[in-house]
C-alpha cells in the first residue's frame, strides 16, 4: 500500500520514467495499488509497462470490493502479480491462486506467480513445498500459455524485517533449475524455455549484479526498493548493462 497518495505515486512513477529514458534492453514494469493504475497509465511511456498487484478469481458480477483482470486490463494493466507472500500470509491458497492465474489468462495478462518457501529445512522438505506450490497453482493451465509467465521466487525466510538473512546467488541457482525441472516435467521442456524466473527477496543495487550474473535470474520482483527511483534505477542500469 504505497506510496500514501496519488500526487507521490504519479511523483514516483514519473521519477523513475525519467531515470529510464535511455533503457534499450530491459523490460520494466510497475505494478501500483489499483487505485493509482488510472492515472500512471496515462503518463506510461514506452520504456514502463504497467501491472497490477492482485486481481479477483473470476469474470465480472456481484463480488463487491474486488477488481476483476477484465477491468485491470481496461485500466491499462498487462501484468498482475498472483499468490505473493504477503496475500498468501492472509490465507490465500494455492486453490485460490491457480484460479485467479486461469482469469488473468482469460483477461489477457500476463501472470507473475509468486512462490516460495517460509523454513529451509535440512531435510529439504522445503523443495516438496515448492513443488507443490508450482503443481497446485499452475493446474489446468494450458502448455500454450506457460511460456508467457513469470515465476518469481521469493524466499519469505529472506525478506523484511523478520529475514534470518540473505538467500544467495547459489541458493536462487539451484531453486530456478529446480522450478524449471518441475515446469518441464508439467508442460514440456520446449513449452517452458521461454518461461521467467524472477527473484524476488529483498533485491537491492548490491545484490542484484550477483543474482544476474552468478544465479542466472531472468530479472526481480523488486520491493522496498522499488520507492526510491534512485535504487531502482540502479537495479535497472545493473540489468541493461548485463545483457
Amino acid at each position: 500500500m504505497n506510496p500514501l497518495n496519488g500526487k507521490l505515486a504519479e511523483k514516483l512513477f514519473t521519477d523513475v520514467a525519467k531515470s529510464l529514458s535511455r533503457t534499450q534492453k530491459t523490460e520494466v514494469v510497475i505494478c501500483p495499488p489499483d487505485i493509482y493504475l488510472d492515472k500512471l497509465a496515462k503518463i506510461r511511456t514506452s520504456k514502463i509497462k504497467i501491472g497490477a498487484q492482485d486481481a479477483f478469481p473470476g469474470e465480472v458480477g456481484a463480488y463487491t470490493g474486488e477488481v476483476s483482470g477484465e477491468m485491470l486490463y481496461g485500466l491499462g494493466a498487462r501484468y498482475v502479480i498472483l499468490g505473493h507472500s504477503e496475500r498468501r500470509a492472509l490465507g490465500e491458497t494455492n486453490v485460490e491462486v491457480n484460479k485467479k492465474i486461469k482469469a488473468a489468462i482469460s483477461a489477457g495478462l500476463v501472470p507473475v506467480v509468486c512462490v516460495g518457501e517460509s523454513v529451509r529445512d535440512e531435510k529439504h522438505e522445503y523443495l516438496k513445498f515448492i513443488k507443490a506450490q508450482i503443481e497446485e497453482c499452475f493446474s489446468g493451465v494450458s502448455k500454450n500459455f506457460i511460456s508467457k509467465a513469470l515465476i518469481a521466487y521469493e524466499p519469505i525466510w529472506a525478506i523484511g524485517k523478520g529475514a534470518l538473512r540473505e538467500a544467495t546467488e547459489e541458493e536462487f541457482r539451484e531453486m530456478s533449475v529446480f522450478i524449471r525441472k518441475i515446469l518441464s516435467d508439467k508442460f514440456g521442456a520446449g513449452n517452458v524455455s521461454d518461461t521467467g524466473i524472477i527473484y524476488g527477496g529483498s533485491v537491492h543495487p548490491e545484490n542484484s549484479l550477483g543474482f544476474l550474473e552468478h544465479g542466472r535470474a531472468n530479472g526481480f520482483l523488486v520491493g522496498r526498493d522499488s520507492l526510491n527511483a534512485k535504487k531502482f534505477e540502479e537495479i535497472v542500469k545493473i540489468t541493461e548493462n548485463l545483457k
